[in-house]
């Protein structure tokens, strides 16, 4: 029996172009993968350009930042702030904080406290006490208070 060519199908699949397309279907990925992450350790993540590179085995591994919420922050500067100047500044600004930002009177009276204990420690019980005003509900006067007993 006798085959003819016009009744023949072509092979499908073993060409040339067909292996090298089956070759970057699996290649191609893993470059671009690669490629990505040896970009993203380029990058100076830190903002300091003096150590652009990152490395898995760094030992000058970086703690974590502590976030610090708004009412820790204005605490801190207000301690401060009462050392440097006096407990009355500091009351005025909590109060201006507290008005300026309203999410701020919640904690307005443990700042306050803590105030009048700082004003106690820092002019004694007397001479803190005459700072007291209105601000948060008296707060300052009974962290005054409460540290005299």
């Amino acid at each position: 029996m006798k085959y003819s060519t016009t009744n023949q199908r072509p092979r499908r699949g073993r060409g040339p172009a067909r292996q090298i397309g089956r070759t970057l279907a699996l290649v191609l990925p893993v470059v671009l993968v690669l490629s990505g992450t040896l970009a993203v350790t380029q990058v100076a993540w830190s903002g300091n350009p003096s150590s652009s590179v990152l490395t898995a085995s760094s030992e000058e591994v970086s703690t974590r930042a502590v976030s610090r919420a708004p009412q820790d922050v204005l605490r801190d500067r207000l301690l401060l702030e009462l050392q440097e100047k006096n407990p009355g500044v500091a009351l005025t600004h909590l109060q201006q904080a507290v008005n300026g930002r309203p999410s701020l009177a919640k904690h307005c009276v443990s700042i306050a406290r803590a105030l009048g204990r700082a004003a106690v420690r820092a002019y004694g019980p007397t001479r803190a006490q005459s700072f007291a005003r209105p601000v948060c509900d008296t707060a300052f006067a009974s962290g005054v208070a409460a540290t005299r007993l």
